[in-house]
């Protein structure tokens, strides 16, 4: 069945993409839901994912729950359960390493792996190791993946997308110009609009037209990640996996959406000042300190306004923030505007390194807020987090996010564990893995 030569898999790189993942996970955790048009979002107001059935009837991402009901009357929307959502993407991360150790966590719905050399260790040939894994995961999570292999990342993206759902597209290095030619230049993971136009008006309409260019064009046109996407498609490992746990970040944000929407400045303000605490408790986690944020305000009609502010030095402890952020709070908040969401943007992070004392003391200061915050994780990790939490906090934890029939609890609020509580539950491994 499988001919193909050792030099049509140079590298043998695996991608795996959970079929509608969100959605997916509500039907295998309530098979009942099988077949039927499934929309997650609700707790949001608008269409998150759906299953296939709700796409066919016209739900698309970002709709409306009264648009919905329109062209869907029979849709079935659910509140996202995030939560279980993460509990099957680790389990879906561990059926992939019973095969190969090198698996990159690219997204809660998505990861590749190489399975280069593993074929005499598994004594069997790496498109077979690619149907087991497609075997093991839809069998054992309960719903369908779109799984490619082909020797380089970009390929194998390619190939997870050419029969979703439930693709198995195995694209070896010698026939890799046969698929690129029927793939158009803007369908290449990478390649944005932009320069998809860009590329077309030099001719390059297709997957194919692009790696027949030669280096000189390609360097002469196009910025360094264009061109390593260009090697890439010609066969040329360039993007290798990630294979650590992801603790470095650029920038962090929480964003959070309530309804109804509110003109309460009051309450506006403390879902920000939640917002603010819970990124802070992520910048913490990881040791790390910010020197500018971010924050903004999204009204009923999915308007955005905001503000960028620059710290005196870096911070990972909210009153700071929070402190920064009333100064110029009525420069983006307007009195009588119904709104719906708020955010904060940790940016420019780095790491936090030990303060020296200045003239004024300051740092010693910092350094006290920091053993302060140190308990504060400690109670939150013990008991949950915002178990402590800042006044400005108050309004926002103590009241329902969402009310008025849309506050309905997620499956896994509703039932805990023995040792959960509402606040903290715990990481229990899905459908009987081993521990």
């Amino acid at each position: 069945m499988h001919s193909f030569s050792l030099r049509s898999y140079p590298r043998a790189i695996l991608h795996i993409d959970g079929d509608s993942f969100f959605a997916s996970c509500e039907v295998a955790k309530n098979p009942a839901l099988r077949g039927k048009p499934v929309v997650t979002g609700k707790e949001r107001g608008i269409a998150s994912a759906m299953t296939y059935e709700a796409k066919a009837q016209g739900v698309t991402r970002g709709m409306r729950l009264s648009e919905i009901k329109k062209v869907c009357p029979d849709a079935i929307i659910l509140s996202s359960d995030y939560e279980t959502y993460s509990l099957y993407s680790q389990r879906m991360y561990a059926i992939v390493r019973r095969y190969t150790p090198d698996v990159d966590e690219y997204s809660i719905d998505e990861c590749f792996a190489d399975l280069t050399g593993l074929r005499r260790t598994l004594r069997m040939s790496y498109e077979k190791i690619a149907e087991k894994i497609k075997h093991d995961l839809d069998t054992e999570l309960g719903m369908t993946f779109s799984i490619g292999l082909a020797p380089t990342k970009v390929l194998a993206k390619l190939a997870s997308k050419w029969k979703k759902p439930n693709g198995l597209t195995f694209i070896p290095l010698k026939l890799a110009n046969q698929y690129l030619a029927e793939v158009s230049i803007g369908k290449i993971w990478g390649i944005g609009p932009q320069t998809s136009a860009l590329l077309q008006k030099y001719g390059v309409k297709t997957a194919h037209d692009f790696v027949c260019k030669e280096q000189v064009w390609v360097t002469k046109y196009l910025s360094k990640p264009y061109v390593e996407t260009w090697k890439e498609l010609r066969g040329q490992v360039v993007f290798e996996l990630n294979l650590e746990i992801k603790h470095d970040y650029q920038s962090i944000s929480k964003t959070k959406t309530f309804t109804p929407p509110s003109t309460d400045r009051a309450f506006i303000f403390s879902q920000l000042s939640k917002n603010i605490e819970s990124a802070c408790i992520k910048a913490r986690r990881h040791n790390l300190v910010t020197p500018e944020i971010y924050f903004f305000l999204k009204t009923q009609g999915f308007n955005y306004s905001g503000l960028e502010i620059k710290l005196s030095q870096g911070v990972s402890v909210p009153g700071e923030i929070v402190r920064a952020i009333a100064d110029v709070f009525d420069v983006v908040y307007k009195t009588n505007t119904l709104y719906r969401a708020t955010g904060i943007v940790l940016g420019k992070l780095r790491e936090n390194t030990v303060v020296q004392q200045d003239l004024f003391e300051e740092s010693v200061s910092i350094e006290n807020t920091r053993v302060i915050y140190d308990f504060v994780d400690k109670l939150s990790k013990k008991f949950g987090k915002h178990t402590v939490f800042l006044g400005s906090s108050f309004m926002a934890i103590t009241t329902k996010t969402h009310a008025g029939g849309r506050s309905d609890n997620i499956e896994r609020v509703q039932n805990l564990f023995k040792g959960e509580t509402k606040r903290k539950h715990l990481g229990i491994p899905m459908l009987g893995e081993a521990l």
